[in-house]
């Protein structure tokens, strides 16, 4: 009997020997582990993913980027009620353990066990481990992460509260369809903030993070409706947060989210994309997903005008041209349902407010059609009247139309639809602000939905006539003014090779001698042309790089001279921001200020601004030199070149003259403004503007005298077999540019002219633009000399009563000089002919 105790002394010593080695083993692997395991107090400073928010200059959303929604929320700011559903669906204790849930961890274990880490086991994740386990460690099942897991959410508990760690498992849970946390959920699929979801949206959230992407109550609403019904809703009575008459009521509630995206508020997405790109260049390529807030300089009011006015305005065009076959044709199935018929239309976007339809019959003058939401449309009548074709030709069954909404005159009307067709033509607007050059509306195409490329910025065309008032301003910083005469008359160039160049009119007629005013007005080409002989191609290519051009882009012959420069929409309407501010270089930009997830400010634009008033920093009747700027902020608008400053000899008694404008103290710049760089002489800048308004009153852009007011100005612009039609003009503290044209850069048809075609949508939007604005209409600057001309453009003496017109005072004498040797003559010049080489 003695070996028997013996024996168990032996048994019971081996077997403490074991415990305490796998004590040992164990303290080591947990030593080894734990020296591994992250630093939890990062998690204070964590910066979960969220989108960037752009909004217009008055705060509404323009845009969202990013690629989760997730609208980080603080714990104090969750209702109990979400707080309480989310405990009852994941972890009813979490206020009481340390992290660890002893009895779920042992069942979990056990199961894994069991399946040999072959599947995966429920159970056993408290919401401290399940934090852990989304900042820091793998989705590996396996007892090692699984252990790493129990340390960590230990650690955790250990040195944050409670409320820090649900705070960041209700922000960074996956809710299914890229919704992060759960306000972003809560707005996706039911459209509220937190503080307005039922029990039962609540308890429905609280469902999905087991299941995010096959248990959402969208993608699976059965399955998201038995969670909530059999186990969230009964839990959370059983743990007394709920009646059970509360519960009850919340089963019976039927399952009803449905997606919500984030409302945008100012359609504007080509801004949008151009802030995006804007971003990235300046923050780097994960600034979508850091929370920033961008405010843009967009104006809402006018950026909805604009939209306006180019649908509206390529509709009008568009109908002129008569109605085109369908755009395509669909296989409609035998027998098939509306629902089913529209499903065919499932990758057709809406485009410019023109909604797709499929054609299911054309009998009894009636086009049948049916709409992408299984609606279906009789149009006939007035419906398809501008069509001039009856129903039966306009389209066949299967075919795909587009038809638009009409204005409701009186909201309880019933709808009234028309039959329309997208546009071939396509168009751009850019609208800036003078002074400071802030983008304030911009428009890059008809549908950004069908195409993203942004003609405003991107798009280089020709712009014909409309460039003729930079060629002006550099034939006037050469001694010519408005009242110079110059021969509208035919002439031929030659080149070495003998080929020849007649630059024609569009008219096809010629005037003769003619001022410099009246052939801008009139839009003579052979004007510019002899202007630009005159003065020469390299001096005009300097000068009119002031304007912001790239001098490279200018073609370096006379052809410059009727607009073959190939320019974006956005660069033409900078250069005439010269015009409208008194001669100052501005440069769009459209980021006005950027803030942080913490709302403090990261960026705030100070623009350079025009200053009349400011202290000159160059000469009357010279150029500042204009510092070079390339491509700034994802404008792409060329270097500004150097011109040499001119040298004028302005006669000694020139100040004295009786109808001189005194030359004012110069007042001191503001310390805080930023004053932008001269680009050309302010006299010759009112100069232009003045002929430009002139345009308006009695020329080729007449049609806006009805806008009403005095101080809008502006060029019409058209090139070869009409593929461009342009207007750049200027009314209050406005510049906007419209170009008009096809991508493929094939004719807009007969007599598009930039005056039928882009004149009608500057207009409209003017006509918003312009509203409570007051008039503008700066006085001529210091250096400047009141005279009278007659028609021909002679120097009157003293107040002759003839034609008035404001001239440089250095120009003075060399009128005078003109008028002694130079006799007036009506004769009509014949042909010239020049060598060019």
């Amino acid at each position: 009997m003695p070996r028997l105790p013996r024996l168990l002394r032996w048994l019971l010593l081996g077997a403490a020997l074991a415990c305490l080695a796998g004590a040992l083993a164990f303290g080591i692997v947990v030593y080894a582990v734990s020296a591994r395991l992250p630093d939890v107090q990062s998690l204070r400073s964590i910066e979960l993913q969220e989108p960037m928010y752009v909004y217009a200059r008055d705060g509404r959303l323009i845009g969202l980027f990013g690629e989760m929604r997730r609208y980080p929320v603080e714990i104090g700011k969750v209702p109990p009620r979400v707080k309480q559903a989310f405990l009852a669906a994941e972890d009813a204790n979490f206020y009481q353990h340390h992290g660890i849930d002893v009895k779920g961890v042992l069942r979990a274990v056990w199961l894994l066990a069991k399946t040999g880490g072959q599947e995966r086991v429920a159970g056993g994740s408290t919401i401290t481990q399940q934090v852990a386990k989304q900042f820091f460690l793998s989705s590996e099942y396996s007892f090692r992460r699984k252990f790493a897991e129990m340390l960590l959410a230990m650690k955790m508990e250990r040195e944050l509260d409670k409320d820090e760690i649900f705070e960041l498992y209700l922000n960074k849970s996956f809710f299914g369809n890229r919704a992060y946390g759960v306000a972003a959920a809560a707005e996706y699929y039911y459209g509220k903030p937190l503080d307005q979801l039922t029990l039962d949206e609540a308890a429905t959230l609280a469902g999905i993070p087991k299941f995010p992407s096959s248990g959402n109550p969208i993608s699976n609403p059965e399955r998201a409706r038995l969670r909530r019904d059999n186990y969230i809703l009964p839990r959370m009575a059983e743990l007394g947060f709920v009646s059970r008459a509360e519960a009850d009521a919340a089963r019976r509630a039927p399952m009803h989210a449905a997606p919500h995206e984030r409302q945008i508020e100012v359609y504007a997405p080509y801004v949008a994309e151009m802030v995006r790109q804007q971003m990235v260049e300046r923050f780097g390529g994960d600034v979508l997903n850091k929370g920033y807030h961008v405010i843009t300089t967009i104006d809402p009011t006018l950026q909805a005008a604009a939209d306006r006015a180019v649908i509206d305005g390529l509709r009008v065009y568009d109908h002129r041209h008569g109605w085109r076959k369908p755009e395509q044709t669909v296989q409609v199935p035998s027998g098939a349902d509306a629902a089913t018929i529209g499903r065919l239309l499932r990758g057709t976007p809406t485009q410019g407010g023109l909604l797709p339809a499929v054609v299911t019959g054309n009998a009894g003058g009636s086009l049948h059609v049916v709409l992408a939401n299984g609606n279906e449309l009789d149009l006939a009548g007035k419906a398809i009247f501008w069509t001039g074709k009856p129903a039966s030709a306009l389209a066949q069954p299967g075919d795909v139309v587009r038809v638009r909404r009409l204005p409701d005159d009186k909201p309880d009307a019933p709808a009234q639809w028309e039959i329309e067709q997208l546009p071939r033509a396509q168009v751009a607007l850019v609208s800036l602000d003078a002074d400071n050059g802030a983008l304030r509306a911009l428009v890059g195409g008809y549908s950004f939905a069908g195409n993203k490329f942004n003609r405003a910025t991107q798009a280089r065309r020709q712009p014909g006539s409309s460039f003729k008032p930079f060629l002006y301003a550099a034939a006037f910083e050469r001694g010519f003014n408005p009242a110079s005469i110059v021969l509208d008359a035919p002439v031929v160039f030659k080149d070495r090779r003998g080929h020849e160049w007649r630059p024609q009119n569009d008219s096809g007629n010629f005037a003769g001698p003619m001022r410099i005013r009246e052939a801008l007005v009139q839009s003579r080409n052979l004007v510019s042309v002899r202007l630009l002989d005159s003065i020469g191609v390299d001096y005009a290519r300097r000068y009119i790089s002031h304007f912001g051009f790239d001098e490279a882009s200018l073609p370096p012959n006379l052809s410059m001279s009727l607009g073959t420069a190939s320019l974006t929409p956005l660069s033409v309407a900078r250069g005439y921001t010269a015009f409208a501010n008194g001669g100052f270089l501005v440069t769009p930009w459209v980021i006005d200020s950027v803030r942080d997830r913490d709302g403090r400010e990261v960026f705030k634009e100070h623009p350079p601004t025009a200053c009349p008033a400011c202290a000159a920093s160059a000469l009357p009747g010279q150029t500042a030199t204009v510092a070079a700027s390339g491509k700034v902020d994802g404008f792409d608008l060329g270097p500004a070149g150097t011109a040499p400053p001119a040298a004028p000899a302005k006669p000694a008694d020139a100040g004295k003259a009786a109808n001189a404008i005194p030359a004012a103290d110069a007042k001191p710049a503001d310390p805080d403004l930023l004053v932008a760089p001269r680009a050309i002489d302010p006299r010759v800048a009112w100069q232009l503007a003045s002929m430009m308004r002139d345009v308006v009153k009695r020329g080729t852009a007449t049609a806006a005298r009805v806008l009403n007011r005095e101080d809008i100005g502006g060029k019409t612009g058209s090139t070869n077999d009409h593929r461009d039609a342009w207007f750049s003009g200027f009314g209050g503290p406005y510049v906007t540019t419209v170009w008009v044209g096809r991508d493929d850069f094939r004719s807009l048809g007969y007599r598009e002219y930039g005056g039928k075609a882009a004149l009608p949508i500057w207009i409209s939007y003017m006509q918003t633009a312009l509203k409570d604005q007051p008039e503008r209409l700066p006085d001529p600057p210091e250096g400047m000399i009141k005279v009278s001309v007659s028609a021909s453009g002679r120097l009157l003496p003293g107040d002759g009563g003839g034609i008035v017109e404001w001239v440089k005072a250095e120009d003075l004498q060399r009128m005078e000089e003109e008028a002694l040797t130079q006799p007036e003559t009506d004769e009509q010049p014949t042909e010239e002919s020049f060598d060019i080489f």
